[in-house]
């Protein structure tokens, strides 16, 4: 009975052993999987960006967009996420709207919808932006030289902001100038030369600008668009 006894001590025995080397090996390749995570966490926040992508800004340069996102010592990825940088940039007062993507955590892609300036306000002395917000800053925009009155001017910029840019840019100055007909007629000097009459509800014909233009070769002249699309060469 005692040597039966024995033997079988020595089986539990050795299938005891058997399990401590199973459960060894688990550990082992736990530790080591905690070991691979642990290295590539470590490679990942050394990561730094490397280039950074500006689309679609006109007014602002893209070391002025990169500066007020704040990635122009081009910090590490992890430092630089898509939020941080979007939310620094749509706090700009000249930033719209903005669409912020990293690629391959060391590449930034950066769209910017730009708040862009409309005209220049003579009488407040002030840039009118897209959002109707005003800054102190000059743009290359057209310059309203006199007083719109209150019931016109909400009317006058929403117009405006459906202006063209490329005809935007061609415009010089804008007078308020009304007469006995339409208390919502403004004249257009333009940089080319040539003055438009415009009112307000024929205002978009003034994107057509260009293509009337072109009719009356290097002739300079007044363009009456308030009333069809009379022209008015003025004397050589």
């Amino acid at each position: 009975m005692t040597k039966r006894i024995t033997s079988s001590r020595k089986k539990e025995k050795k299938i005891n052993v058997k399990k401590r080397k199973i459960k060894y090996k688990n550990v082992m390749i736990f530790l080591s999987v905690i070991l691979v995570i642990v290295i590539l966490i470590f490679l990942f926040l050394q990561l730094k960006i490397t280039n950074i992508y500006v689309s679609n800004n006109y007014y602002l340069s893209e070391q002025e967009i990169i500066d007020i996102a704040g990635i122009s010592n081009y910090p590490k990825s992890y430092q630089a996420t898509s939020f941080s940088v979007k939310r620094k940039l749509t706090n700009n007062q000249m930033i719209k709207s903005v669409n912020v993507t990293k690629k391959m955590f060391t590449s930034i892609y950066i769209e910017v919808t730009e708040n862009r300036p409309i005209f220049y306000d003579s009488n407040k002395s002030a840039t009118v932006l897209l959002d109707g917000s005003t800054t102190e800053n000059q743009y290359i925009v057209p310059t309203v030289i006199n007083y719109i009155p209150d019931t016109v001017y909400y009317s006058f910029f929403e117009n405006m902001i459906l202006v063209d840019n490329d005809v935007l840019e061609r415009i010089s100055e804008i007078k308020y100038d009304p007469n006995d007909v339409d208390s919502e007629r403004f004249l257009l000097f333009m940089d080319d030369g040539n003055y438009v009459y415009l009112t307000l509800d024929k205002f978009k014909s003034i994107n057509n600008y260009l293509d009337i233009i072109k009719k009356f070769g290097s002739k300079k002249g007044i363009l009456y668009l308030d009333s069809g699309e009379y022209f008015k060469i003025l004397a050589e």
